[in-house]
């Protein structure tokens, strides 16, 4: 009965209770079972549809959360969390404990990721898929030890994440858009509200502040035909009027926005998809699987990627409401073609840097660092949202076809995409600078 009443006042508070019937068994590969906890949490971010930054900063805590506990598996191991800003120092097991760390993970992960999420019932019910099996597997000393060690492990997870100012964020005003020639404006079809203007103002993990990297300026506003960003903006206009077969599935495969719409007379049609942030942690859960890394290694790689791009995000979204430049659809429509359609749908907020451009270059540079550069695979990470699979010579080039498919998707300038990629690659070297510690997997 002990066992039962702690499963049952977990720190997770899960709704369990009513449950108490008949007992069920579950059989769990623990091989994979960090990855499919990841998985899970990719499902509830698509349903959830959170704005790429914001599914940034969950996949970076939650991955964070599942190596602070599984590096315990390994002796002399390197606490990531140590060497980033605004964290505790990590509670460590006692020597007179018996662990199981795979518990711990899973404990820890569960506590931070449903701490950042809306849908919380469809993490817990593998939650208590999980939990089952293992109170069905371990004695009760090792499984009251394991799960508290995770639940410590979480707090000061959370606690970080309490104060990187994302809640004070909720609730500041909305942006203030101004008719200014050369600065954003609402894009259709939506017109929707600029996304998560005060990104700036998120603690960095890694970096100190939101500016301290900061791309060159993008070309000046200017509709000279001789000027560089009329020559930039026309580029975009007969790029889309002339794309190929190819260029057309490119776009389409690294789109990755989370919620697209669609109007027909009265009705609006919306689909959901994966973030950004979510396809690259796709891609890292194929290369780990590739690699045949250690559980270590393979947490070690989703969270360095996640913590990178995480930063990334929020250099990127600075840069973007200092520049506020103005998106292609806009001046074309006005300037150029009244009916011009984008390939892709223009996401709400400003242009430049091409957000995609930097985190990608930010994942790939950390990616490629603990592999190779020239580690080839296939992405089916798009495979159950689009029914599209692709393969690649190299991390980089992935990366590099990403930030072409902004131009190609009618999105972005030139510009946006190779000073994103410029600005995403020092924001992934300082990962691989900083974290040498850490033996190559």
């Amino acid at each position: 009965m002990k066992k039962r009443q702690f499963f049952y006042s977990l720190a997770l508070c899960i709704s369990l209770l009513g449950c108490r019937g008949k007992k069920e068994t579950y059989s769990i590969n623990e091989s994979t079972l960090d990855t499919d906890c990841l998985q899970h949490l990719t499902d509830v971010i698509v349903h959830d549809i959170y704005s790429p930054p914001v599914a940034s900063r969950i996949y970076a805590y939650s991955n964070l959360a599942w190596y602070e506990a599984i590096r315990f598996t390994e002796l002399n191991s390197t606490s990531i969390s140590e060497k980033l800003k605004g964290f505790d120092k990590m509670p460590l097991p006692e020597k007179s404990k018996k662990y199981d760390y795979t518990l711990t993970a899973v404990a820890s992960f569960f506590k931070v990721s449903t701490s950042l999420i809306f849908s919380k019932d469809s993490l817990l019910k593998h939650h208590h898929k999980y939990f089952t099996y293992f109170e069905e597997k371990l004695s009760n000393d090792v499984l009251n030890n394991s799960i508290e060690l995770g639940n410590k492990i979480a707090a000061i997870i959370l606690k970080r994440a309490s104060a990187d100012q994302y809640k004070i964020t909720r609730g500041m005003p909305k942006y203030s858009v101004h008719n200014q020639p050369g600065k954003w404006q609402q894009t259709p079809p939506d017109y929707a509200d600029a996304a998560e203007p005060n990104w700036k103002l998120i603690q960095p993990l890694l970096l100190d502040a939101a500016l301290q990297l900061k791309p060159i300026p993008p070309p000046e506003y200017n509709l000279s035909k001789q000027s560089k960003y009329y020559k930039e903006l026309m580029e975009v206009y007969n790029t889309s009027k002339n794309l190929t077969p190819s260029q057309d599935t490119i776009a389409k495969f690294w789109d990755d926005n989370p919620f697209v719409t669609a109007h027909e007379g009265h009705l609006l049609f919306a689909n959901k998809k994966i973030t950004p942030g979510g396809h690259w942690m796709g891609i890292t859960t194929t290369l780990c699987k590739k690699a045949s890394l250690s559980k270590i290694a393979t947490s070690a790689l989703h969270t360095l990627t996640a913590a990178a791009m995480f930063d990334a995000f929020i250099v990127c979204w600075a840069e973007k409401y200092r520049s506020e430049m103005v998106r292609p659809i806009t001046v074309i429509r006005e300037h150029i073609d009244p009916v011009w359609e984008a390939k892709l749908q223009t996401p709400p907020f400003p242009e430049y840097p091409s957000g995609h451009s930097v985190i990608t270059a930010a994942a790939s540079t950390v990616l490629t660092h603990y592999l190779a550069p020239n580690f080839n695979f296939i992405d089916s990470t798009e495979y159950k949202y689009l029914g599209l699979v692709r393969s690649f010579s190299s991390i980089e080039a992935a990366a590099d076809e990403t930030g072409i498919s902004r131009l190609y998707g009618g999105i972005h300038y030139r510009s946006a995409i190779v000073e994103g990629k410029n600005l995403g690659a020092r924001i992934g070297a300082r990962y691989t600078t900083f974290f040498t510690s850490l033996r190559k997997p």
